[in-house]
């Protein structure tokens, strides 16, 4: 086998990873801001999932569930959740590409 054929088959293992990973997440939604704030209305007590990244900038990630969909959003500046989220502080949100 060369280098070559060696380096396909690690891709096609790598491609096939991520295609079990999205299997098993399910569907995710990503939204903008305003509409998975507009989500989070529709539902008396949501639970969203928060984590923040620092590359060059702080931004901060958010997901929630909606009727069998995972909606995600992320942002610049923090959202304003109103008392009634239950909120999850995770160390970090990982979004299959």
């Amino acid at each position: 086998m060369t280098n070559g054929a060696a380096a396909g088959g690690a891709g096609a293992a790598a491609a096939a990873a991520i295609a079990q990973a999205i299997k098993a997440s399910g569907a995710i939604v990503k939204v903008e801001s305003q509409d998975f704030m507009t989500i989070l209305e529709k539902v008396e007590r949501p639970l969203v999932v928060c984590s923040e990244s620092k590359f060059f900038s702080i931004k901060y990630h958010y997901l929630t569930a909606y009727k069998g969909l995972i909606f995600y959003t992320k942002s610049a500046t923090p959202l304003t959740l109103r008392p009634s989220v239950e909120v999850v502080q995770a160390r970090k949100i990982w979004i299959p590409a």
